[in-house]
This record gives C-alpha cells, sequence and structure tokens, in this order.
C-alpha cells in the first residue's frame, strides 16, 4: 500500500486548502457582511432618512431659539409673553387665533 504518497500529498496541500478558505471568508464579509458592499443601499437610505431628520430638528432648534430670544429677561415680548400665560392658564378658547406679528 502507498499511503506514503497520498498522505505526503494531502500534507502539502493543506495550507494552500486553509489559505484559500480564509481568503474565502474574508472576500464574502466583504461583499455580504454587516459593512459590505451589499449592505451600502441600506447606508444610503439611513443617510437619507437622517439628513430629513437633522433638517426637521434644526427648524426645531431654530424655532426654540426664537422663542427665548423673545423671553430675554431684559427685553420680555409683551404679546409673545402674554401669549404663554393664557396657554399655561388655560385662558385660551379653541376657536381663538394668533397671529404673530413678525
Amino acid at each position: 500500500m502507498n499511503r506514503a504518497p497520498l498522505f505526503q500529498a494531502a500534507r502539502s496541500a493543506a495550507l494552500p486548502a486553509v489559505a484559500i478558505l480564509i481568503i474565502g471568508y474574508f472576500a464574502g464579509s466583504a461583499l455580504v457582511g454587516p459593512n459590505g458592499l451589499l449592505a451600502l443601499g441600506g447606508y444610503r437610505s439611513e443617510l437619507a432618512r437622517k439628513s430629513q431628520e437633522l433638517h426637521r430638528m434644526e427648524a426645531v432648534r431654530a424655532r426654540l431659539s426664537h422663542h427665548a430670544r423673545l423671553l430675554d429677561p431684559s427685553r420680555v415680548d409683551p404679546d409673545f409673553g402674554e401669549e404663554l400665560v393664557r396657554k399655561s392658564t388655560g385662558q385660551v378658547r379653541p376657536d381663538e387665533i394668533i397671529i404673530p406679528r413678525n
């Protein structure tokens, strides 16, 4: 029986086979992994969604900043102050329309 040449061939092929498996694993991860090329479309849609959310938050921040300027203790806007007091004390009726001056 010539098992020695067969064993020698399997032993010499083991290292290249392991190297091919490792390379295949990393290539597969680069394509279909959580950060792979196929996940790029998901990242783009998430970026678009986050950009829209950022624009909404910037608008809310600008509105709150404007309200903070109107409530500056050194010069409170009387109309805005009255509006806030009436809202907090429940004196605003549902049919009232508040028209901002600026």
